[in-house]
Order: structure tokens, then sequence, then C-alpha cells
């Protein structure tokens, strides 16, 4: 074009820079018609989003934190706590299990019927009963020791995904230390008495599935809902300033 533009000049004098004026009108003219269409595009998708837009804007205001950074600082401090103290509880309850264990005798190590001194006098009794409270007792055990492990390792909170996923987690470590007190308490309680208070065990175990759900739901729709907006205004940022 800058070549077109010389050459009218050099060979058509004053009709080469009438020429050249024109051409450039015309681009100017051009490169703003360009500009409208996108910024009308950009109106228009704007106009049909709005109210869903606002929607969103207002479901993601109220499930946001108000002061974000006091809440992760909070949270890295409870995790923490949280997490050190069941892994030391469930620790301390797989190496020496409800119940007890078998006392050594005085003549030494005499193992008879499968059973030996320093063995948990419960798994013997109640073999299933104790081996789903040791299942339980370990996934927490190792989940708790994971979210202690991931916060010092300096994973970001600030992430909206890994904040979730530590949420999870810790959904997961007090529902299975929840199972773990439960199958501990059916071992060691009297079953006359176990009788007794089995429709109570039934009703909290119900009430506290009904709050994890809750919670999980949340913290999911929380997630999709950043994700969504994050999405929705990120596109329609990019409408209303095109870079043409």
């Amino acid at each position: 074009m800058k070549t077109d533009m010389l050459y009218y000049k050099t060979v058509g004098g004053d009709g080469g820079s009438e020429i050249s004026d024109i051409v450039l009108k015309q681009l100017h003219l051009d490169r703003k018609h360009l500009s409208t269409m996108a910024t009308n595009i950009g109106g228009d998708s704007g106009k049909e989003m709005k109210g869903w837009r606002k929607g969103l804007k207002r479901v993601g205001n109220w499930m946001a934190h108000k002061d974000k950074d006091k809440w992760l600082k909070d949270m890295r401090g409870m995790l923490s706590l949280m997490a050190t103290v069941i892994a030391t509880m469930t620790f301390q309850s797989g190496i020496n299990p409800p119940g007890g264990v078998l006392p050594a005798k005085d003549s030494g190590v005499d193992c008879q019927n499968d059973s030996c001194p320093g063995q948990s006098v419960l798994a013997l009794v109640y073999t299933q009963d104790f081996k789903y409270f040791l299942y339980f007792n370990t996934i927490c055990f190792v989940s708790s020791s994971a979210v202690c492990l991931l916060l010092v390792s300096g994973f970001p909170l600030k992430n909206r995904f890994f904040t979730w996923l530590m949420s999870i987690g810790m959904c997961i470590i007090l529902s299975t230390l929840s199972l773990t007190y439960l199958f501990g308490a059916q071992m060691i309680v009297p079953d006359l008495l176990w009788d007794d208070i089995t429709t109570m065990f039934g009703k909290v175990i119900i009430v506290w599935l009904v709050l994890l759900v809750l919670i999980a739901v949340f913290l999911s729709l929380r997630l999709i809902f950043w994700f969504v907006t994050k999405c929705m205004f990120g596109q329609s940022k990019v409408l209303q300033n095109p870079t043409i």
C-alpha cells in the first residue's frame, strides 16, 4: 500500500496526493466499521446474557468469603491442628486397639489357637467388626497424614481447586473417624446395652450423612459457579475489548 502511494505521488503529482488521501480515508472507515461491528456483537451478547450474569454473580458473591486472605490463614492453621490431632488419635488406636491385647505368660511366648501375646483381644472375639474398625482407622490415619504432608509442602491454598480438594479430604477424614468410633464402641459395649442404643446410633449416622452431603454439594457448587463465572466474564471482556 505504501509503495502504491509513493507511485501515485511520483507519477500523478497533485492527483496522486488526492488518491492517497482517498485511500487513507477508506482504510480509516473500514477500521472504524470493523470496530463498531465487534462492539455491537459484544453488546448484543452482553444484553442477552445480562440476566444470567447477574444471577451467577450474586450467587458467586454469596458463596465467596468476604476476607479471603484471613480465611485462608485461619483455614491453614485449623487444618494443621485437626490433621495432626486426628493422625495421633488414629495411630494410637491402631497400635493400642480398644479392649487391650493378650498378656504375655510368665513362661514366655506361648501361641495357641492362632493367638499370641500382644495381639488384640477383640480381634479374636469380634473378627468382622474389628476388621471394619481397622479399615476405617487406617483410611483416617493415611488421609490425615496426607493433609499434613500437603500443608507443609507449600501447595498454594489460594487455588480454588486445591482448596476444594482439601475440604473434601477433611470430609473424608471426619467421616472415617466417625465410623471408626462407631465400630470401636460396638465392640466394647455389651450386647444388652448396645441393643438399647442402636436406634440412637442410627439416627446420629443419618444426621451425619445428611450434613456431609449438604457440605459436599455446597463445596462442589461453589467450585462450579466460580469456573462458570470466570469463563463467562472472561469471554465478555474479550468481546467488549476487541484487538483489531
